[in-house]
């Protein structure tokens, strides 16, 4: 930076700093990002996916229209490697951080960019497709028994999902210095250090889930003992543990871990727990996003047409 003296004008220190490279912008919006590690690392990923795009032109001369070029592309296959449409969900994923980014690089605090090329930029409509992304009670204990034909390690993993909710990225961070008895010593809890946007939150652990985990660590190999991680796996090769299971268990349902998270949400409101349990169990910001899960519990309670039904028995 040039070197101002203290009567230097305003508008003339700023004409004569120096801009920042896109690489110094990118790296100062991601820290400035309260979101998990992995939040963080698929936003630089898609900022630089983008970057590819518009070759030589830097982030502060990018205008709407091509970002609107850009997304348009990404849906109809453009710029996929096997040149197919991108789901809608997947091209939201893209556009969301250069969203975020020029948000945060236009504020008149920060003013970066002169301008928020993404302001009139429409996200795609994403359907709401989860309705019915969970497994029965029967569908649970067929997924555990091939997890376990697999490994114990395996069954371990789906168990831990079933029982706890827990996202992909959040199971396969946890520590085993992320477990700790409450103050009574009568159970065991579980910290999820690194949830999504960056928060933590505490989820019981079933007692017979917490004996299982003990008896995994005493079992498992000398070379790992010194492993922190209650899981060294990346988060693909849990995805695949679970895929594999999947294929197997042949239900008719092609299902991921996600749909794991989905069922536990489903299995407790339907069996009693409430609303706001489920809430902060899962983590979720708002309750509106958990009130999905009731929507579909009050329909596999009772239906409309089940009433109708009891109306009209005497008649059937």
């Amino acid at each position: 930076m040039n070197q101002v003296s203290a009567f230097t004008p305003v508008s003339q220190y700023e004409q004569q700093q120096e801009p920042y490279t896109d690489d110094q912008i990118i790296d100062m919006f991601l820290a400035t990002c309260s979101r998990s590690k992995y939040t963080i690392r698929n936003y630089k990923q898609a900022i630089e996916r983008f970057r590819q795009f518009i070759s030589r032109k830097s982030l502060a001369e990018v205008t709407w229209q091509e970002i609107e070029v850009y997304k348009i592309g990404l849906m109809r296959g453009y710029y996929s490697q096997n040149k197919k449409p991108l789901a809608s969900a997947t091209v939201a994923s893209f556009i969301a951080p250069l969203r975020s980014l020029y948000k945060w690089g236009s504020d008149p605090n920060i003013a970066l960019f002169k301008m928020n090329p993404t302001s009139c930029v429409r996200m795609p409509t994403i359907p709401v497709n989860s309705k019915n992304h969970y497994l029965t009670k029967q569908e649970v204990g067929s997924l555990l028994n091939q997890l376990k034909k697999q490994s114990d390690r395996d069954y371990l993993i789906g168990l831990t999902f079933v029982l706890t909710g827990l996202r992909l990225s959040e199971l396969s961070s946890i520590e085993w210095n992320h477990f700790s008895k409450d103050a009574m010593e009568a159970s065991m809890w579980l910290t999820v250090m690194d949830g999504k946007g960056g928060k933590q939150r505490t989820i019981k652990v079933p007692q017979p889930l917490w004996e299982l985990l003990l008896q995994h660590l005493k079992s498992d190999k000398p070379d790992n003992k010194d492993e922190q991680r209650l899981f060294p796996l990346s988060g693909r090769q849990i995805e695949r543990i679970i895929q594999q299971a999947s294929r197997q268990c042949d239900l008719g349902k092609s299902f991921t871990p996600h749909w794991l998270r989905h069922t536990n949400a489903t299995l407790a409101l339907l069996y009693g727990a409430s609303l706001q349990q489920v809430q902060e169990n899962l983590g979720h910001s708002h309750i509106n996003t958990t009130q999905r899960y009731l929507h579909t519990v009050e329909q596999l309670k009772k239906a409309a047409p089940d009433f109708v039904h009891e109306s009209l028995n005497e008649y059937l």
